[in-house]
């Protein structure tokens, strides 16, 4: 049976988990990135520059040498631990945005412990104390956990809005150390005294052993979500809260404790940078990173390992975007632009391995399901 209606153009249609291979949805995902360097080549372009010299440039300056390679790779590292932090809640669909707060929480708590008890762990110069190390790590995650528990327990107790929530805790926590800066523990031009040799990580094959933290968290996080009651509990939360109420989970009790965790896992990255790269507490030391891991999160589609590539990829990209700007004298917004179509393309990229678009036909008729054969017997002659 057909019917003449006026159907639209273009409509969506939502893909099922099957319908679409994982090697068409790789390869859509590496035509985005070859098309979001064809945009970045139109950019580069009007600038008057070689766009195939300067994304030359910008490779060999984030992996031509030993020293360019340690710089992106500090660079993925607290990306790679945000979004380890971040995905547990996303997954219950609960949306963290307060990363970036907890992560200064995380460095301020480590601070505070260097502060009060680094004088009592002196040792020779260019070695790092294990125990304080250990202490300032955890009062980091105490710190990082507390501030994720507050809209945690707030969105269990009276169901808040967690993004504005968290974001809001992000200006707090910021604000708490600026104050810390211009008064209390007396910074100089804006940042506080470098912490001693005993508050630094050590290094390992030229990086500090940040990057052995966050790959065991890889594995700790894949295995908590994959194979614990607690990751089941979290998934079942993500995609229905009324059926996990019906199976009687407790809901609340979930959403905190996964709150904890993931401010916990930021906090611990915060002790990352403040003891493995900046040495040093100040208000911008998460740098955008709270913001720029649930990009990797999404683009990852919450896999561990998968976020280690994206955080490598964005590591390679911000060095080599700093690279372009020395050697070509290209400014640094182009750098910038090239950085964000990367991101928008390969965002974008999901919704087409998510969806299909379906156009109307030439004579714009639209098909009716045939009846299913017996389908009421009495009902066809009423």
């Amino acid at each position: 049976m057909e019917e003449k209606i006026k159907s639209p153009l273009i409509r969506l249609e939502k893909r099922s988990k099957d319908s679409i291979k994982p090697l068409y949805a790789w390869l859509i995902r590496l035509g985005s990135i070859l098309f979001a360097l064809l945009l970045g080549s139109v950019a580069i372009g009007l600038t008057g520059k070689s766009p195939i010299k300067a994304y030359g440039v910008m490779i060999s300056g984030a992996l031509g040498n030993t020293d360019a390679f340690i710089m992106s790779v500090k660079n993925a590292i607290p990306l790679l631990g945000c979004a380890l932090a971040i995905a547990p809640c996303f997954k219950m669909r609960f949306w963290n945005i307060g990363a970036e707060g907890q992560i200064t929480a995380g460095a301020l708590g480590a601070a505070f412990v260097y502060r009060m008890l680094g004088s009592s762990f002196v040792t020779e110069r260019g070695h790092s104390s294990l125990p304080l190390l250990l202490l300032m790590a955890c009062a980091a995650i105490l710190a990082g956990g507390v501030c994720a528990l507050i809209p945690g327990f707030f969105k269990a107790k009276w169901n808040t809005n967690e993004t504005l929530f968290t974001l809001m805790m992000n200006y707090i926590i910021i604000g708490v150390v600026a104050w810390l800066q211009a008064g209390p523990w007396e910074a100089r031009q804006g940042r506080m005294a470098q912490f001693a040799d005993s508050a630094k990580l050590p290094i390992v094959w030229g990086i500090h052993c940040g990057w052995i933290i966050v790959l065991a968290l890889v594995i700790l996080v894949y295995v908590y979500m994959r194979h614990t009651k607690q990751g089941y509990e979290i998934a079942v939360i993500g995609d229905s809260m009324r059926t996990a109420q019906y199976a009687g989970m407790n809901v609340g009790r979930i959403m905190m404790r996964t709150m904890f965790l993931s401010g916990a896992i930021s906090g611990l990255v915060g002790f990352i940078i403040a003891s493995g790269t900046d040495h040093t507490l100040s208000k911008e030391i998460a740098g955008g990173v709270g913001f720029t891991s649930i990009t990797v999160a999404w683009l990852s589609q919450l896999n561990a390992f998968a976020m280690v590539a994206i955080s490598m990829m964005l590591g390679v990209l911000t060095k080599g975007a700093d690279a372009l700007q020395t050697a070509t004298k290209i400014p640094v917004s182009i750098s910038d632009i090239i950085t964000g179509l990367l991101l928008f393309c390969m965002l974008g990229c999901e919704f087409f391995i998510n969806y299909r678009l379906i156009f109307r036909n030439k004579t714009g008729k639209r098909h009716e399901p045939k009846a299913r054969a017996g389908a009421g017997k009495g009902g066809a002659g009423k």
